[in-house]
């Protein structure tokens, strides 16, 4: 069977598969024709996947997930029914855990052992999984055959999760984030400028973090990591003075900040604290320069009425406009 390189890798370094009892057994036929709309999906009190868990085991789950990139942007809610929903699979050295070409049942997070990929009729060695890692989603996402071969080269340990649970998670998780977030940039100003796919994108990226009353957000002085728009509550911007702290602005739903850092790659000019209890939508530096920079001139613009921009950072600010303007036409 021929498989698309840029495909069969992707999927290999990053999904799963099912669970090796009664594999062939109980096989269907065919997943494909099964779909699953999470905008019609209204239903939050439905029959879920609860796997018991002692509290060794789900604290080694959590151990196993929390480097995986497709929960990154999961609540709290959500997380702990990913965690309710994987269950323990113990494996020997030489199992099989997917095979090319078959349809996928589940995703699959290493605990332990070693895995190898192999692809293509003369099973290619293509990527070795070393004690961690997951395997097996793209397949479930996106109703395609496996791509490879998964063998465990030693014993192990996994965690497994099953293709609609998987699938109401993950694409429900999305649909809702896609939907919230792209309400709260209507709000802002500075993006009316962006297509509607680009804020679809832009809000893709965005990561949720909540932050407790009192609570520091971001420290002057400390490097940019990335900036926030904030969903909920109130932030108190405050710059550090001879006497102390002070505050210099106060900043609610659809406003933003830490943005100042980023553009003039230097530290954080003011700190940020959470007045009350604060939900934010938080953008990467890396998603801030490849998405933002249509509107970057805007927003540099705005810049100008920060009370704590001195005249030696206004200058590299206009000079940045500037270079940004160019690069754009």
């Amino acid at each position: 069977m021929a498989v698309q390189t840029s495909t069969q890798n992707f999927d290999v370094l990053s999904s799963v598969n099912e669970p090796l009892v009664n594999r062939y057994a109980s096989r269907r036929k065919s997943v494909f024709a099964e779909t699953y709309d999470p905008e019609a999906d209204d239903d939050d009190d439905g029959a879920r996947a609860i796997f018991p868990k002692t509290d060794e085991q789900r604290a080694r789950l959590c151990d196993s997930v929390k480097n995986i990139l497709l929960f990154r942007s999961l609540d709290k809610e959500q997380m702990n029914e990913v965690l309710d929903a994987m269950f323990e699979k113990k494996v020997k050295a030489k199992d099989y855990i997917i095979k090319q070409g078959d349809d996928g049942d589940n995703f699959y997070v290493i605990e332990s052992g070693i895995y190898k990929a192999y692809v293509g009729e003369d099973q290619k060695h293509i990527h070795t999984y070393d004690n961690s890692g997951s395997f097996g989603e793209l397949a479930l996402l996106y109703n395609m055959p496996r791509a490879a071969t998964i063998q465990a080269e030693t014993d192990g340990q996994l965690w497994a999760m099953d293709r609609q649970t998987f699938r109401r998670i993950l694409l429900k998780s999305a649909f809702r984030k896609r939907k919230m977030y792209e309400a709260l940039l209507d709000a802002v100003p500075m993006l009316k400028t962006l297509q509607s796919y680009e804020r679809m994108n832009l809000a893709d990226a965005l990561i949720p973090k909540t932050f407790a009353k009192g609570e520091r957000i971001i420290k002057q002085g400390d490097a940019a990591d990335g900036m926030y728009f904030i969903e909920e509550g109130k932030v108190s911007i405050r710059i550090q003075q001879d006497a102390g702290e002070v505050e210099i602005s106060n900043l609610e739903k659809g406003q933003y900040f830490g943005e100042l850092a980023l553009v003039t790659h230097r530290p954080r000019a003011a700190s940020a604290y959470a007045v009350d209890n604060v939900k934010v939508a938080f953008l990467q530096t890396d998603c801030f320069e490849r998405l933002l920079g249509k509107v970057l001139d805007v927003m540099l613009r705005g810049m100008k009425h920060y009370r704590y921009v001195d005249q030696s950072v206004w200058k590299m600010i206009l000079e940045a406009c500037r270079e940004e303007n160019s690069q754009v036409r």
